[in-house]
């Protein structure tokens, strides 16, 4: 099911040639990531236990 919804992103969504669709294709991948990255991540990790680390001297 992925591999058919990817199939269709790239060859109904995305407009032009081959070489336009993977530039885009590489340009919504990116914008993704920075998306992730930049908001995403920091705000769910002010949820997350995983951040309180202490360390104690022995």
């Amino acid at each position: 099911m992925p591999k058919q919804m990817y199939a269709w992103f790239f060859n109904e969504v995305l407009p032009g040639p081959l070489w336009l669709r993977i530039v885009l294709a590489l340009v919504v991948l990116a914008s993704a990531v920075l998306l992730l990255m930049e908001f995403v991540f920091p705000w769910l990790s002010t949820y997350s236990p995983l951040g309180d680390v202490t360390l104690e001297e022995s």
